[in-house]
């Protein structure tokens, strides 16, 4: 068990005497400093911040060393790469992959030895990333392992949100379905400007906070084993093929994967100090990097998308050690198949 609090939107606490709510207010760093001092350091305690206009100069002050402020924030320049720029989440566009790789590697190279990331694909406020920038059909196991992978190797704390761990999708719903005032507010807007329902329901169904907030997925029997009385909300139809009792026994599973790279992570030091290289920066399909710490080298490939691909990097697995991987069988070492992970240790 870990105790601690999360704060919500914790950079708009300092907001201005009758002026509208903004973040990172100009005492924001006094206020934490104090509530700190006069709390949080008075036991063993995590911290964690939502801070969605925190960048890594606003996160080595939230998250120092020297425990003034907090332990760690949640950010979430990644998560907003997905949107047309200068217009609202529903705006969709395509994952621009190699910013992804830029963001991630700012943050581990800025924060390192100067503050701690949390490292998050989901939560209470986002679409599944299974569905999101993975595949939620022919490749769901092996995308979400891929995730898993790929973030579990990075420096940092990371979350994992319920259900994340099964690989639960996105819900596709009717309008009626839905109980989040924010999705049910942009139906109706949209509906009022003129937009087509068909494209207001895609971007529900892309978008929509509630997709996170179905009932978890324990079991295939009613209400997926949730509850006995009516839930709050429609259950996931898939929860007959994706639940925790289908998983919990197969060593191949999902939740498994999950239990494996939590494992590895308490074992070998450099998931914890291990310094953050990035490697082919360029490359459309891969994300890959290094972690060192003087003793020992992490090296972590993925294949992002579903297409067979050659890595580029020559001797990639020898001398090293296969820690993990999403494909039972580790072959063609330059060969990625789709969403293929693996993780090495020299």
């Amino acid at each position: 068990m870990v105790g601690g609090f999360r704060l919500d939107v914790i950079d708009q606490i300092a907001k201005e005497p009758d002026k509208q709510i903004t973040n990172n207010g100009p005492r924001l760093h006094e206020f934490l400093r104090e509530l700190s001092r006069e709390t949080f350091q008075k036991a063993d305690l995590v911290t964690v911040g939502e801070a969605w206009g925190a960048t890594t100069e606003l996160a080595k002050l939230y998250s120092n060393p020297d425990n003034s402020e907090l332990s760690m924030v949640f950010q979430f320049e990644h998560i907003c790469l997905d949107q047309i720029e200068g217009q609202e989440k529903w705006d969709l566009s395509p994952l621009p992959f190699l910013r992804l790789k830029e963001v991630f590697a700012h943050w581990q190279k800025e924060l390192y030895g100067k503050g701690w990331n949390s490292l998050f694909w989901n939560n209470h406020d986002l679409p599944r990333i299974v569905s999101r920038w993975g595949n939620d059909g022919e490749y769901r196991t092996e995308s979400a392992k891929m995730l898993a992978i790929l973030l579990h190797g990075m420096q940092g704390t990371p979350y994992i949100y319920q259900g994340e761990e099964l690989g639960m999708t996105n819900a596709v719903y009717g309008i009626e379905e839905y109980r989040d005032i924010e999705t049910l507010n942009l139906y109706k807007e949209r509906l009022d400007k003129g937009y087509k329902e068909e494209a207001i329901m895609d971007s529900i169904h892309a978008k929509s906070r509630d997709n996170a907030r179905t009932p978890m997925q324990w079991n295939d029997g009613e209400n997926a084993g949730f509850t006995d009385g009516k839930p709050w909300m429609k259950v996931n139809p898939n929860y007959k093929e994706i639940n925790v009792s289908q998983q919990i026994g197969d060593e191949n599973s999902i939740f498994n994967c999950y239990k494996e790279l939590i494992r590895l992570r308490k074992n070998y030091p450099v998931f914890i100090e291990g310094d953050f290289r990035l490697l082919l920066a360029e490359d459309e399909n891969i994300f890959v990097y290094t972690r060192e710490d003087g003793e020992a080298q992490l090296l972590v490939v993925c294949n992002f998308y579903g297409q067979t691909v050659r890595c580029p990097l020559e001797d990639m697995g020898a001398p090293m050690k296969l820690l993990i991987s999403n494909y039972k069988d580790v072959n063609q070492p330059m060969i990625l198949r789709p969403y293929e992970a693996r993780m090495y240790l020299k």
